[in-house]
């Protein structure tokens, strides 16, 4: 029997899976989230980790913990370096007697030790964990995981996850990396102007409002949903977001109606399904003839639904396939943490530990 603890520490929300397996089959699973913005008190994440650890299998014995991260990209450190340097800190100090197996950006476990000589490989790693979990389902695919920040376009061709980049730089020139979310993304980074009554109108660059008020007004997501914090520090009703979109424009509640607000959401929801679609596409157009297979699209993240489904349509998919229909809802929305998990309990048990579908 082993048990595991799968962590995904990104900048804006830590994840965690524990997962617990005998004889390479998954006896039990666990998940957690906790929105925790690292840039503000970097030193307090491993509390966060003890916390989540908590939530997930209390005082229960861990074999080992496997980690992977995007929070070293965070404002708070000068360099990656230093962020991944810090963030595995953490984690030895919250996992002192606990072995940690770091993931890297060639879909390799490694030691700590390993991992803090060379940190840039095991930097925004995350994607590998998720597209080796499809993998293993699907020989065939490109995998669309909408978070809440950034949105990753993994291909996986013939059983093997296929991708052009593997730095996030590198995923930013390929399409593999579409940086816009369901919660957190500046609507100005998604439309520069949108339409109102009297004419196209430019839109402010300040952070008034972020992609979690459109998909709130739009009921994409719910106020539960809307897990960070807001553009304002306000709540997280409909009227609130309503009054956040308006301000994109220099406007309010009291220049604008509901129905034109909510026009102006629907603009920017289809600007930016067009985002992750121009990705899938260039994605797609790369691979499509490595394999004499069809392709479908695996969906997963918090927006897999309203933002990667209805990208892999205007993509022209036919077969769009959600992992939390496959499986649960919670696994869908921290699925690189389950992915980080499964792929130490298989190093752990020596054979590949698989779904029971």
């Amino acid at each position: 029997m082993v048990s595991v603890i799968g962590w995904d520490i990104g900048g804006a929300n830590t994840k965690a899976a524990f997962i617990r397996t005998e004889n390479a089959n998954i006896t039990e699973l666990r998940t957690a989230m906790r929105y925790f913005p690292v840039w503000r008190h970097p030193e307090n994440l491993g509390s966060v980790l003890n916390e989540l650890k908590e939530e997930v299998c209390a005082s229960e014995d861990v074999d080992c913990v496997g980690v992977t991260m995007t929070a070293e990209l965070s404002d708070a450190y000068r360099t990656k370096r230093e962020g991944v340097h810090h963030v595995l800190a953490q984690v030895a100090q919250a996992f002192p007697t606990i072995q940690v197996l770091v993931l890297n950006v060639d879909a390799q476990l490694r030691s700590l030790a390993e991992a803090l000589k060379d940190p840039l490989r095991v930097a925004a790693a995350n994607w590998a964990a998720t597209g080796w979990l499809v993998s293993q389902l699907f020989h065939n695919c490109i995998v669309v995981d909408a978070g809440s920040t950034t949105t990753s376009i993994i291909p996986v061709v013939e059983g093997t996850v296929s991708v052009a980049g593997k730095t996030d730089l590198e995923k930013l020139v390929n399409g593999e990396l579409v940086y816009t979310g369901s919660l957190r993304t500046n609507v100005a980074a998604i439309v520069n102007a949108v339409p109102t009554r009297v004419g196209l109108a430019r839109v402010s660059s300040e952070l008034f409002a972020q992609s979690g008020d459109v998909h709130l007004v739009l009921g994409n997501i719910s106020a539960e949903d809307y897990t960070v914090e807001t553009a304002d520090g306000k709540g997280k009703t409909r009227s609130e977001a309503l009054a956040r979109l308006a301000r994109i424009i220099c406007a309010d509640t009291e220049m604008l109606s509901e129905e034109e607000i909510v026009q102006i959401a629907r603009h920017i929801y289809r600007r930016q399904v067009e985002q992750v679609t121009e990705g899938l596409r260039q994605v797609y157009g790369r691979v499509q003839s490595l394999t004499q297979q069809r392709m479908s699209v695996v969906v997963t993240g918090l927006g897999r639904n309203f933002l990667a489904r209805k990208a892999a349509k205007q993509a022209g998919f036919d077969e769009i396939i959600d992992l939390g229909e496959l499986f649960r809802s919670d696994v869908a929305k921290v699925s690189t943490a389950v992915g980080v998990a499964l792929m130490v309990a298989s190093e752990l048990e020596g054979r590949t530990v698989r779904w029971t579908r």
